[in-house]
């Protein structure tokens, strides 16, 4: 993922240029990770440019701050707002959206309270995590020998820049041993994550999935495809996974909003099901598609327009 160097950042209020935006090398964020982020998609629909779930981001990131008794000076929909005209002001029709709420420039304790809280949203335009190929075959993970922090340590709720030392880990864990991926467990031994998707398991025709308590995100594509996975009719179950049911799962995916929706064809060189995507995985892939980029109803309200649909779409049928 190369950043583009161009474009505005938005920064407390106001709009800075990508270069221009800076911050002091004494800022607490820097040394003791005392920050919390997101990571949101704009899509380009049929409709013209929208928002996936901004609202749930948004609110995500605002309950962050709270765990972390981080006072955010802007509400939510201050937040929002701000996004959406740092889209339209840098011209995008489809982009990657971090909002990040960091303690800035005062003193360096450990004591974060004296510390400015500071707000910064980035943009840049970013397609598919994987390859197109490893969206339709799927990828090759193996366990990780890092586990995700035991309960009242960190929270796990909490979309923390800290949490993401851990992620780090597992990532290039994975990488240097040859795979694309590695999944977490939790200090039980039990299925948690990957380093910064969620998971779910396919057995006879059932969805399985680690439930909040297993030191995961509570994810908002998560949140989706469960909800997508009902309404296209399959029995969805948060429950406690061991490992090994990775090993005998008929299909495994990941989902998150950088990775979307992508499947798993092999855990620790052990073939998943048949090895590449299964019907169920595709079935889902193919309705989140469809629905973040107009081309099926958006039914829960997930999509906010940029600008309206009637807008967008006079004197063209055709998509861009």
């Amino acid at each position: 993922m190369a950043f583009p160097g161009t474009g505005l950042i938005w920064m407390n209020g106001k709009f800075v240029e990508w270069d221009q935006a800076q911050i002091h090398v004494a800022s607490h964020v820097i040394h003791y990770g005392s920050g919390v982020f997101e990571g949101a998609r704009c899509y380009d629909t049929r409709n013209g440019p929208a928002c996936f779930r901004l609202d749930a981001h948004i609110r995500r990131l605002i309950d962050s701050a709270k765990i972390y008794r981080m006072e955010v000076p802007y509400d939510q929909q201050q937040i929002s707002d701000a996004v959406v005209d740092l889209i339209k002001r840098n011209g995008f029709k489809a982009c990657y959206i971090r909002p990040l709420v960091y303690r800035g420039y005062d003193s360096l304790g450990v004591n974060p309270f004296p510390c400015p809280v500071d707000v910064a949203i980035m943009l840049w335009e970013w397609g598919a995590y994987f390859t197109k190929e490893a969206i339709e075959e799927g990828l090759d993970v193996k366990i990780s020998t890092w586990a995700r922090n035991a309960p009242n340590t960190m929270p796990s709720m909490a979309k923390s820049v800290a949490n993401y030392a851990n992620s780090q880990l597992i990532k290039m864990e994975a990488i240097l041993e040859g795979y694309a991926e590695g999944i977490a467990l939790d200090t039980d031994g039990n299925l948690s994550e990957g380093s910064g998707q969620n998971i779910f398991i396919v057995r006879d025709g059932v969805i399985h999935t680690p439930p909040v308590g297993s030191s995961i995100l509570s994810g908002i594509t998560r949140d989706s495809v469960v909800t997508i996975a009902r309404d296209l009719g399959f029995d969805v179950r948060e429950q406690v996974l061991p490992r090994e049911m990775l090993y005998v799962a008929d299909e495994v995916f990941f989902v998150g909003t950088a990775v979307e929706v992508t499947p798993i064809k092999s855990v620790d060189k052990i073939k998943v099901g048949r090895g590449r995507r299964g019907p169920i995985t595709e079935a889902l892939q193919q309705r989140f598609f469809d629905i973040v980029r107009g081309d099926a109803a958006d039914t829960h309200g997930w999509l906010q327009h940029l600008e309206t649909p009637q807008a967008a779409t006079s004197g063209s049928s055709t998509r861009r």
